[in-house]
């Protein structure tokens, strides 16, 4: 029996949307992005037959700054679930956590106003002690301070377990390897799935 969809007059329902936007680890640098979290996220939602699409908008070395001017672009098509992943970069070059927290921010805000019912997923990062103190905790504090201005969830730190661990690191001891992304995306998922459509 014809229906109006398999006779082309209504359209198949499209997949949801979610954007994972962030640098290198996003990117998956160092082992390629299907092998990075992002790629691992939607193995999880094929094997579990959810109707998904994930799009990796990773970009290496990205700074909140470069996410900011980019966001405009990645929001010509619909976004159902959105996860930042940026900061890490301002971070690591010392830059004002200020203007880094105004980013995320404007970042945010944007991605809500163009789709009010999207989901706001905020990764936060950490900075390495030699930073030093005063830094490294206005930075690590940022994170929570920026889901809180604007509704977002957050992930306390992306890295949780992964960081700072040589067999889980490539060896430049910064970006996560296979086996490393494969715990990110343990945590990553008990984010993310809360807001997933079963």
């Amino acid at each position: 029996m014809l229906t109006l969809v398999t006779m082309g007059l209504l359209p198949l329902a499209a997949k949801k949307t979610i954007v994972f936007m962030g640098d290198s680890i996003t990117a998956g640098y160092g082992i390629g992005d299907d092998q990075a979290f992002p790629a691992l996220i939607q193995e999880k939602l094929d094997e579990l037959e959810l109707d998904y699409t994930v799009i990796n908008a990773g970009v290496s070395g990205e700074t909140s700054a470069g996410g900011l001017n980019r966001i405009n672009w990645l929001l010509k098509r619909p976004i159902d679930i959105f996860v930042l992943e940026l900061g890490a970069n301002d971070g690591l070059r010392g830059q004002m956590v200020e203007a880094t927290r105004s980013n995320l921010i404007e970042i945010l805000n944007r991605v809500r106003e163009k789709y009010p019912a999207a989901d706001l997923i905020l990764a936060g990062m950490q900075v390495p002690p030699s930073m030093g103190p005063d830094y490294s905790s206005a930075f690590r504090s940022m994170f929570g301070e920026v889901a809180d201005s604007t509704g977002a969830h957050l992930i306390p730190f992306t890295l949780e377990g992964v960081g700072g661990v040589d067999e889980l690191n490539l060896p430049d001891g910064i970006h996560p390897n296979r086996k490393g992304h494969q715990m990110i995306v343990e945590l990553v998922w008990k984010h993310v799935e809360p807001f997933l459509e079963k």
